[in-house]
């Protein structure tokens, strides 16, 4: 005989088509995983509690002749007939025998104590791996007694006739009558009072599944899912995480403005109500490190036991302080497109940027702003707008499809709106706070997503390109093919394409973009002026102090280059701004100096050793340090520029062993910028100290030719294939392999000229460091020849 109600633990994956996705999960995670993985129990009605409701009096008819003829494209019908329906549904009671079987589930559950219910969907057509029913029906939250429990499942069933889930049924090609609807009724942990959020085992954007993307906000977690929040951060590093190691590569504070609470039994008919967070709380992580690395731990063990990529719902309950498991599915999207082909978007031209947020997807579209206030506007959006509004809601997917890109005020990129645009394929910027205030209706605008994480709305509709490469079979070249990856937001996306490592990554990078203060004004934080104190304080919350902001943050920005590219080799230049660099970072007009030609100044190893510059430097060590030692990331090799004598060689390696970073210790190799004339033609002394050159070919030309590479006067006369300039190349090449040490080039010139990188492979370089953009030509150029 068939069951109506089943308990979860009696649950298991193959049970999808009598309780849907969500619950066979549930079961799964509760009888198969380790008891380590808390997840809550309850029960759940089945396919055919819900079909013999339906039956009950004729109501599957009635529902079958609203719908024959229903066109869903018309959202004024679409929006009528779906309430009739879920009406009958509500007013319909339950058949006797289904109640007693809800009932006798109820008590068995509630033996072991009351509590507070989440009454949730679970479709039998849900979350298949190639179709998200992202959040399409009902939750009901903060349920208590079995009158309310009963009411709640048949608003369940109800939701299943939602005008977005009608309209994506036939968007996907269901059928109506193949879904059903499974409730499940399960016990809340108390995370109203704690935390909650999503986790992927991948990073949502680029695919790479190397890290888990944790997403986390106070509150219950519909604030995350919807996008109501712009939640905290986390990527964990899966290699090092099983290593043991404390492998949170990256943090982002998010604005975290309202949290989902409880509603008092007294505010009658809400179970839950929306507050404010306070100011101080918003300042801080709304998750420890340890919670972030125990959530991986359980992300890894649920990714293992499914044997596929997961979209993970988590809950911290206020009251014990542990972390659950609520939900678990298929991650629907990343993992479904295939590797071999990269499509990059690129623009050929910028304007004003009029608002910027969080970067959903990769991609580039341009139309007119529609501005939405909310659902009843819908109908306003036409094919190719540029969709604006608050935050998208669920039942906006029938007119999603239609926008060219789709901009909102809040959301982070687990958000509804995040989901949907990643399926539709549709580039989307979420988060931007004032979307609605500055962009204009009717307005043409460009949404650019393929910048990094970060995505900008830009005036007018700008010239853009598709460049497609296919990154199947490359063939083999007798040199490595490296990259140059300064931008930590772009990694994951890089460490796609073929590659042999990262030759060059600037930490110049990391510091103007994730921290953006002069590292002495971080140091004297007490006697900077108020203006600039009060300035330094708000960028480092979520901090220690200042001087921790700054320590953790290069962690962050080398830590995720570093995971990314694991365990290829990660070569990470020590900083190399000039004094004119510098004199740009917040606090940096007070400490530098006014340099006639900053190019030749106080720059490199120079400063490193400079009494004036050596409590910054530490800061450097600091974080070089705890990416290596710490993390687990001794891929990590560090690199010296503008060393220009052998006393500041032997200066900076007696440096860098005195805060921890001695050569050989831990597998550290202490690479040299060769790009002074001197470091060729000293070659052989300088390397008693290196373990080997990176040759920067545009230092080296312009100290060669003598002349100053930012001055257009004289650009002319700028090109590393001059014979000199290659003469000093050459010697550098053949002193480091005639020692047995590296040598690679990071210039620009083997990235603009294909001829110097054949006349490089000739001379005996190692590795060739390029722009990503330039890798796959430049390798197919390369093979080509080698065959010659």
């Amino acid at each position: 005989m068939a069951r109506n109600v089943i308990p979860f633990q009696e649950l298991r994956m193959t049970d999808v088509e009598q309780v849907g996705g969500k619950n066979a999960s549930l079961g799964e995670m509760i009888s198969q995983l380790p008891s380590s993985v808390r997840v809550p129990g309850g029960f759940a009605t089945t396919a055919d509690a819900y079909r013999e409701f339906l039956s009950h009096l004729g109501l599957a008819e009635r529902i079958s002749a609203a719908l024959e003829s229903l066109d869903v494209d018309d959202v004024v019908a679409l929006a009528r007939c779906g309430a009739q329906i879920r009406q009958w549904i509500v007013d319909t009671p339950f058949p006797p025998a289904l109640e007693v079987e809800i009932k006798t589930a109820y008590e068995q559950l509630t033996a072991e104590g009351d509590g507070s219910f989440a009454v949730r969907s679970s479709a039998t057509a849900e979350d298949l791996p190639d179709a998200s029913f992202a959040g399409q029906q009902e939750s009901f939250l903060n349920i208590h007694g079995y009158e309310n429990i009963l009411h709640a499942i048949k608003e369940v069933f109800a939701s299943l006739y939602n005008d977005r889930a009608i309209a994506y049924r036939v968007h996907k090609g269901f059928t109506h009558a193949e879904v059903a609807l499974s409730a499940g009724v399960q016990r809340m942990v108390r995370s109203d009072i704690g935390a909650s959020g999503v986790m992927f085992t991948m990073d949502t954007e680029s695919g790479f599944d190397g890290v888990v993307f944790i997403t986390s906000s106070y509150g219950l977690g519909e604030t995350v899912v919807q996008g109501a929040v712009n939640p905290d951060e986390f990527y964990v590093h899966k290699a090092t995480l099983a290593q043991g190691k404390p492998a949170v590569i990256r943090r982002n504070l998010g604005s975290k403005l309202i949290k989902m609470v409880f509603a008092d039994k007294k505010e009658a008919g809400k179970s839950t109500r929306t507050i404010d967070v306070s100011e101080t709380e918003r300042n801080v992580y709304s998750l420890t490190d340890a919670d972030v690395l125990e959530l991986g731990r359980y992300a890894m063990i649920i990714e293992q036991h499914y044997g596929r990529p997961m979209d993970i719902e988590w809950g911290k309950s206020g009251d014990d302080g542990k972390l659950y498991i609520l939900q678990a599915r298929p991650e629907t999207v990343k993992s479904q497109q295939s590797g071999h082909v990269m499509e990059k978007y690129r623009l050929k031209q910028y304007s004003k940027s009029l608002t910027h947020g969080r970067a959903i997807g990769q991609k580039i579209g341009a139309g007119q702003v529609r501005v939405v206030k909310d659902a009843s506007e819908m109908d306003r959006v036409k094919a190719g707008d540029v969709l604006v509004t608050d935050m998208t809601d669920p039942n906006w997917e029938p007119v999603m499809k239609r926008a060219a890109a789709i901009v909102t005020n809040r959301g982070g990129r687990t958000c509804h709106a995040a989901i949907i645009a990643r399926e539709l394929g549709i580039p989307a910027i979420v988060g931007c706070g004032n979307a609605t205030e500055v962009l204009d209706e009717n307005d043409d605008v460009t949404i650019s997503c393929a910048e990094g994480d970060t995505g900008y709305v830009y005036r007018g509709k700008l010239d853009y390109e598709v460049v497609t490469t296919d990154m199947g079979n490359l063939p083999e070249i007798p040199v490595k093919i490296m990259m140059n990856v300064g931008n930590p937001e772009l990694a994951f996306e890089f460490a796609q394409i073929p590659n042999g490592g990262v030759g060059l990554a600037r930490l110049e990078f990391v510091i103007n973009n994730m921290i953006g203060i002069h590292p002495k004004a971080i140091l004297e934080i007490g006697q900077v002026p108020a203006s600039l104190r009060a300035e330094i304080t708000r960028r480092s919350r979520g901090y220690a102090s200042p001087k921790q902001f700054f320590i953790e943050k290069l962690v962050e920005g080398v830590a995720t280059i570093a995971a990314a590219f694991y365990p290829k080799p990660v070569i990470v230049r020590l900083s190399d701004f000039k004094s004119n660099e510098y004199r740009k970072l917040l606090g940096g007009e007070i400490y530098e100096p006014e340099e006639e030609n900053p190019m030749l100044g106080f720059r490199g190893a120079s400063r490193y050793i400079s009494h004036s510059f050596r409590d910054c430097f530490e800061l450097e060590c600091a974080a070089m340090k705890k990416v290596r030692n710490e993390l687990g990331l001794t891929n990590v090799q560090l690199m010296v520029p503008f060393v220009r004598n052998l006393e500041e060689a032997k200066g900076v390696v007696d440096l860098l062993a005195e805060h921890g970073l001695k050569q050989g210790e831990n597998e550290l190799k202490l690479i040299m910028m060769c790009e002074i004339p001197s470091n060729a033609l000293l070659a052989d002394q300088f390397l008693e100290y290196f373990d080997g050159f990176s040759i920067g070919s545009n230092d080296l030309t312009q100290l060669t030719l003598g002349l100053d590479r930012d001055s257009g006067l004289v650009a002319h006369a700028f090109d590393e294939r001059d014979p000199a300039v290659k003469m000093l190349l050459s010697m550098a090449i053949k002193s480091a392999n005639k020692l047995g040490k590296y040598v690679g080039i990071c210039g620009q010139g083997p990235s603009d000229h294909s001829d110097f990188a054949e006349w490089l492979m000739d001379e005996g370089i190692q590795t060739i460091s390029l722009n990503p953009d330039t890798v796959i030509d430049t390798w197919l150029k390369l093979a080509a020849h080698g065959k010659q």
